[in-house]
């Protein structure tokens, strides 16, 4: 039987972790600011868990045995989500489209807030899914590079599209054929996280501003601009905006965009790198531009009507938060009806309604004009097909490259 090793995360690595856990997406919220982390010492125990020696994965990426399905005669499925990413009645006392799927279907779903972070949640369940062990949960959501990782060390169970019609008819365009999953034979997309520019009009005298190059270059910009301190983001729209495929880019393309970036700090060009803190500064017109996440401009803008928000010609970053069955799930087959109900179009404008994310659902534009309008027409959660042309996605890394990588970037922000 052929060994495998476990993953060890290096130095690098976890440097950029703690920093996505104190400041950047990972203490993002999910339903635009009003998810705190807050996880604390449990955030940094997930990080050990994760650098620890480890049980080596139960086996190679794409072999995760199935377990039993005891769907048939179990009807229920157990669901772990993050805070704030399910819709709620206003009385807060239901959640009307997981009680409709139990009144349609009969299967009784156990919901669970249970994630505040990719990494401390990851320290949770892995042990488990490293000794072959049901974790107790049947649908999880976690972001696309903890997807990548669990899909790799075999521990997702590969999906049977027979159940998801909907899944398989509905899926934009922009989400079918992610690197680490190609097909989705092992996930599909809860919802999906843009990486944009974003500018205070009243800083910038009422000028728009449209490209990274815009950034780092225009001199009327100088000591107000931000990017931001995830290097997928940063580095990935400065790729694009150099006519490079963050999808397929080299190490070279890579040190060009850090040197890039480099110049834009020796000339204090960029004012500093930021987690999702820049709101307060680009609202105030301190930070009169950035490269900023969307969940952030929504909320931004309906506190403050100067804060606009541009789709680069060149593109930009998505990224995406996704569903799997965790491998020795024992409903697998009630979980990927769960999956399929929430790709049909009314249940998707509900669910989009509530957590103002990119909804990954194509053709829900008149379910969700129904329920609010203005939200139908905001491509911050309906791209329009432009704007979805232009999303891209930040290729999956190896260990080293990772480790490479994120030593490079640390350097360049001062980490």
């Amino acid at each position: 039987m052929e060994q495998y090793e476990p993953e060890r995360l290096s130095a690098p690595q976890l440097a950029a972790m703690r920093r996505s856990l104190t400041d950047g997406r990972g203490a993002l919220t999910r339903r635009s600011l009003l998810r705190a982390s807050g996880t604390g010492a449990l955030a940094l125990g997930g990080l050990g868990a994760l650098s620890a020696c480890g049980i080596p994965p139960a086996a190679r990426a794409g072999d995760a045995a199935a377990s039993d399905d005891h769907s048939a005669a179990e009807k229920q499925v157990n669901f772990s989500n993050w805070t704030e990413y399910m819709d709620v009645s206003g009385d807060e006392k239901s959640r009307p489209t997981l009680d409709a799927f139990t009144e349609r279907t009969g299967i009784k779903v156990k919901y669970t807030e249970d994630i505040n972070d990719n990494v401390e949640f990851f320290g949770k369940i892995k042990p488990q899914l490293a000794a072959g062990q049901d974790t107790g949960r049947d649908l999880i959501i976690v972001t696309d590079w903890l997807a990548a990782r669990i899909i790799r060390l075999g521990w997702a169970q590969k999906l049977d599209h027979a159940n998801l019609p909907h899944a398989f008819a509905n899926l934009s365009a922009q989400f079918r054929r992610p690197d680490w999953d190609p097909g989705r034979a092992y996930s599909y997309p809860w919802t999906g996280i843009p990486t944009v520019i974003a500018y205070n009009e009243k800083a910038t005298g009422g000028r728009r501003v449209d490209s990274v190059t815009q950034l780092l270059d225009d001199p009327e910009l100088k000591g107000k601009v931000s990017f931001l301190s995830e290097m997928r983001d940063s580095v990935g729209m400065t790729l694009l905006d150099m006519g490079k495929d963050p999808g397929s880019f080299t190490d070279a393309d890579f040190d060009a965009a850090v040197g890039r970036m480099q110049k834009g700090v020796d000339t204090k060009q960029i004012r500093r790198f930021t987690g999702n803190d820049y709101t307060a500064d680009l609202s105030k017109g301190d930070i009169a531009a950035c490269v900023a996440w969307a969940g952030d401009i929504i909320q931004l803008q309906a506190d403050n009507p100067a804060i606009k928000f541009t789709i680069p010609a060149a593109g930009y970053i998505t990224s995406s938060d996704n569903m799997l069955v965790p491998a020795q799930a024992r409903h697998k087959t009630n979980a990927e009806k769960l999956m399929d109900y929430y790709y049909e179009l009314p249940v998707a404008a509900q669910l989009a309604a509530y957590i103002n994310y990119v909804c990954p659902v194509d053709g829900v534009a008149g379910e969700l004009s129904k329920i609010d309008e203005s939200m139908a027409s905001n491509t911050l959660i309906l791209p329009d097909k432009a704007m979805a042309a232009k999303s891209r996605a930040f290729r999956s890394l190896s260990p080293e490259e990772e480790t490479a990588y994120e030593e490079k970037f640390a350097e360049l922000i001062g980490a």
